[in-house]
């Protein structure tokens, strides 16, 4: 990477745009040079936390200030779009929490608009840049396990139940499908190279306040290629990932806060790496974005925009069938 420190801008004070920070503290290619808020007093708390320079009352603060290069988006589901707008109409890069946008139609907005600026963004999918996960794609890309043709995976915990909360709340894009729910069809989408299943079967349990607590999907990709892929925020999964080829089997087991085990069994042997988690894990991806920026890229070659917009597509497939549309749809 080159020397030049890129400024960064941060939107949201909640937890996850805290873990970002926390990340890009320690990194000598970044500056954390601004936050915005919908209020100056948690703006001020979240600047004093992190020595972050400049504090605003909104987030249209960080998005004008001519010192902030790229923007980290950690708001609600239901404002990324908008957000994420306003930030690329302010001339800035943007690294956006998943899920990207609610729908497909919205994030395919967000990212004709990059792609008319000439501005980087990427989802913020934190998984794929981490050791583990490079290590899962260059056995993928030489072909280990031969021909990928069966993935599991799962992610549930149980949160907040408070009908108001984020989780629950259809006026926030709540649900487990969208906060987790997206992993394991992101898991998929990565094994099988970015495709898309031609064929979704899936059903869902509906939590009181209409959106989905837990979940169940099959995918068919065709080819002998399919998918088990389930999540919930009423009940813990494991959080794993197995993929099935025809030469053999890829196992990622369940990180901790230190490490990621992946584990290769072909030809009747086995390896098993136990790969280092730097910080809390959110670093590396920010450093992607960086590498990007600093190579005159505008797309991630680990996380395009156009597997984005197409794993959106088939989460609005998912969603349809079950009946679930959000009041702001």
């Amino acid at each position: 990477m080159s020397e030049h420190k890129f400024r960064w801008g941060i939107i949201s004070t909640g937890n996850i745009a805290k873990q970002m920070a926390r990340a890009l503290a320690p990194l000598k290619n970044a500056e954390l040079a601004a936050v915005g808020s919908r209020s100056q007093e948690s703006a001020d708390a979240f600047a004093q936390e992190f020595s972050v320079s400049k504090a605003y009352d909104s987030y249209a603060g960080v998005f004008d200030d001519p010192g902030v290069e790229v923007v980290y988006i950690g708001t609600p589901h239901h404002l990324h779009k908008a957000n994420a707008l306003e930030a690329l109409e302010a001339g800035k890069h943007v690294l956006l929490e998943k899920p990207f946008t609610v729908n497909a139609p919205d994030a395919a907005e967000v990212i004709r608009v990059a792609r008319e600026k000439k501005l980087f963004l990427m989802e913020a999918f934190w998984y794929r840049f981490q050791p583990a996960w490079g290590q899962v794609r260059e056995w993928l890309q030489a072909g280990a396990i031969g021909e990928p043709r069966f993935v599991q995976a799962n992610l549930g915990f149980r949160g907040n139940q408070d009908p108001e909360s984020r989780l629950l709340n259809p006026k926030l894009a709540g649900g487990a499908l969208l906060d987790v729910g997206i992993y394991p069809v992101n898991m998929a989408s990565f094994a099988f190279g970015g495709d898309q299943p031609s064929k979704i079967s899936s059903t869902w349990h509906k939590a009181v306040t209409g959106v989905d607590e837990s979940n169940a999907m099959a995918f068919d990709y065709g080819d002998g290629r399919m998918a088990s892929l389930g999540s919930s925020i009423c009940m813990g999964m494991s959080a794993h990932c197995v993929m099935n080829g025809t030469e053999g089997e890829i196992f990622v087991s369940p990180p901790n806060l230190k490490a990621s085990t992946v584990t290769l069994r072909a030809n009747g042997q086995a390896q098993e790496h136990t790969l280092p988690i730097e910080g809390n894990g959110y670093g590396y991806e920010a450093i992607h974005v960086m590498e990007q920026l600093a190579e005159g890229k505008l797309e991630s070659d680990l996380m395009p925009l156009d597997e984005t917009l197409d794993v959106m597509k088939t989460l609005d497939v998912v969603r349809a069938s079950w009946g679930l549309r959000y009041p702001f749809e």
